[in-house]
C-alpha cells in the first residue's frame, strides 16, 4: 500500500497586491493553480478550478484529465456570468496516486496531468527532473531550437501563454504515468518559484530537508528572496512507502547476472574479482565454487534475455501505439493540416497526413499561425477536427460585413421568357 505525505505554502509575493494562486492538496490529490485576469479575474478563475477538486475522485490518468477538463468549463460558465470576468484564465497541474483495481499485482503508479506553465518536478535518486512541458511561447521556441534554456529564462515574452483554462472549451491536457519509488519527492509549483529559483537549488532543497512542508517553506523563502515579482505557490509530496516496488526492484537487479558477474557480493568470502580472469592464480576450493556458480548464470541469463526481449517489444508497440494513436494541426505546403503523430516523429515513426483541411495558413490569424506551425498537438481527432472549426469560426468572426453594391436605375428592357434552370441533387 502506497503512503503518501505533503506540505503545501502559497504567498502573495513581494511585488503583487493579491494573490491569484490557489492550491490543492487532500490524501492522494494535488494541484496549483495560477490564474491570470483583471482586477480579481485571476484569483478566481484558480479558485474556480481548484474547487472542482474538491470531492473529486480519480482512479486513472483519463479521470485527472476530465477532471481538469471540468474545471476548464466551470471557470468559462464562471465567465459567462459576469462581464467582469471575461477573459480570465489559469494554469493547472495536478497529480493523483492512482491503483488498478482490476490487477492486484500492478503497482501504484502516480497520474500527472498539467496546461499552461505550472510544473511538475520529480525528485528521484538525488536527480531532479521536470515532467510536465510549459505551454507558453518561448518553450515553443526552445524547443525549436531558437532560445535557448537559458535564454528563455530571461526572455521579455516568456509570461505569454499558449495554453490555459478559460480560453476555448475544447481544452488539450497533457498527461503522463509515473511508477511510485519510496523515497520519490515530487514538486507541484507555480512559476513565482522557479523564475525565481533555479533547479540546481530547488534539488538541492528537496534533497537536503526531510519535512515535506519545511521544504516547501524554504524554496518560498528563496523565492521571495530572489526578487518575488509574483505570487509563489509550492506543493510537496513524498512517496513513504511503494508497496514493496522497491524491495521488488533491488531484488529483481541482485538476480541479474550483470550482479553475480561483478565481483562484489559481500558475503562471498572464497572468490574475488579476479577469479573470472584465466591468469588468476587457482586457489584450494576456489575451482570448485566456481564451477557451481558457472550453472547459475546459464539459466538466470536465459530468463534475463526473455525479459529484456519482453521489455523491447512492449515498448515498441507502446511507442508504435503511442505514435498511431497521436494528433496534431501542423501545415503541409501552406495549408492547414492534421497528421496522425507527434511533431517531429517518434523515433523512428514520422507523422503522416490525416486529412487536409483546406485551410491556408496566411488565412488564419497572426496569433494563432506560430502553434500551428510548430504542431498544436492534440487528444484526438475529432479534437483536432474541432480545433480547426474553432479557427474557421474565428476567421468568419473577423470578417468585415458586405454591403449591398449601390444599383443604377435604367430602363426596364423587354422581357425575354427563357426556360427554367433546372437543378439536380446537391453534390456531397
Amino acid at each position: 500500500m502506497t503512503t503518501l505525505r505533503w506540505g503545501g505554502v502559497t504567498d502573495i509575493g513581494r511585488v503583487r497586491t493579491a494573490n491569484q494562486d490557489s492550491f490543492f492538496a487532500e490524501e492522494t490529490l494535488f494541484a496549483v493553480a495560477d490564474g491570470m485576469g483583471g482586477h480579481a479575474a485571476g484569483e478566481v478563475a484558480s479558485s474556480v478550478a481548484i474547487g472542482v477538486f474538491e470531492g473529486a475522485t480519480v482512479t486513472g490518468t483519463k479521470d485527472l484529465v476530465a477532471l481538469i477538463q471540468a474545471a476548464n468549463r466551470a471557470v468559462l460558465d464562471r465567465a459567462d456570468q459576469n462581464n467582469e470576468l471575461a477573459g480570465m484564465g489559469t494554469t493547472l497541474c495536478s497529480i493523483a496516486l492512482v491503483h488498478d483495481e482490476t490487477d492486484p499485482g500492478e503497482a501504484d503508479h502516480m497520474a500527472i496531468a498539467n496546461v499552461g506553465d505550472s510544473r511538475v518536478y520529480l525528485l528521484h535518486d538525488g536527480a531532479l527532473t521536470q515532467i510536465t512541458t510549459d505551454h507558453s511561447l518561448v518553450e515553443d521556441l526552445v524547443r525549436e531550437g531558437r532560445l535557448t534554456a537559458g535564454e528563455a529564462r530571461q526572455h521579455p515574452k516568456r509570461n505569454i501563454l499558449t495554453r490555459v483554462l478559460g480560453n476555448e472549451p475544447n481544452l488539450d491536457v497533457d498527461s503522463w504515468d509515473v511508477l511510485c519509488r519510496r523515497g520519490d519527492r515530487f514538486l507541484l509549483c507555480s512559476d513565482g518559484l522557479f523564475n525565481e529559483v533555479d533547479d540546481d537549488r530547488i534539488a538541492s532543497v528537496l534533497r537536503r530537508l526531510e519535512p515535506p512542508e519545511e521544504a516547501a517553506r524554504e524554496l518560498l523563502r528563496l523565492a521571495n528572496e530572489g526578487g518575488g515579482r509574483d505570487n509563489i505557490t509550492v506543493v510537496v509530496v513524498d512517496v513513504v512507502d511503494d508497496g514493496g516496488v522497491s524491495e521488488s526492484a533491488s531484488a529483481a537487479l541482485a538476480d541479474s547476472p550483470s550482479t553475480l558477474s561483478s565481483g562484489s557480493a559481500p558475503h562471498d568470502t572464497t572468490s574475488s574479482p579476479n577469479d573470472h580472469v584465466s591468469s588468476a592464480p587457482a586457489r584450494t576450493g576456489t575451482r570448485t565454487h566456481r564451477r557451481a556458480r558457472s550453472h547459475l548464470p546459464t539459466w538466470r541469463a536465459g530468463l534475463f534475455v526473455l525479459v529484456v526481449l519482453g521489455l523491447l517489444g512492449a515498448a515498441f508497440f507502446s511507442i508504435r501505439w503511442f505514435a498511431d494513436n497521436s494528433y496534431y494541426v501542423g501545415v503541409d505546403d501552406g495549408e492547414v493540416t492534421i497528421f496522425r503523430g507527434r511533431p517531429g516523429g517518434v523515433l523512428w515513426i514520422d507523422p503522416k497526413i490525416e486529412e487536409g483541411t483546406g485551410l491556408n495558413l496566411a488565412d488564419v490569424p497572426v496569433a494563432r499561425r506560430d502553434a500551428i506551425r510548430t504542431g498544436r498537438q492534440q487528444s484526438s481527432l475529432e479534437s483536432a477536427r474541432a480545433y480547426i472549426a474553432n479557427i474557421e469560426d474565428l476567421i468568419e468572426s473577423q470578417k468585415p460585413p458586405t454591403t449591398a453594391p449601390t444599383t443604377t436605375t435604367t430602363s426596364p428592357s423587354p422581357t425575354i421568357p427563357v426556360n427554367p434552370l433546372v437543378t439536380g441533387p446537391p453534390v456531397t
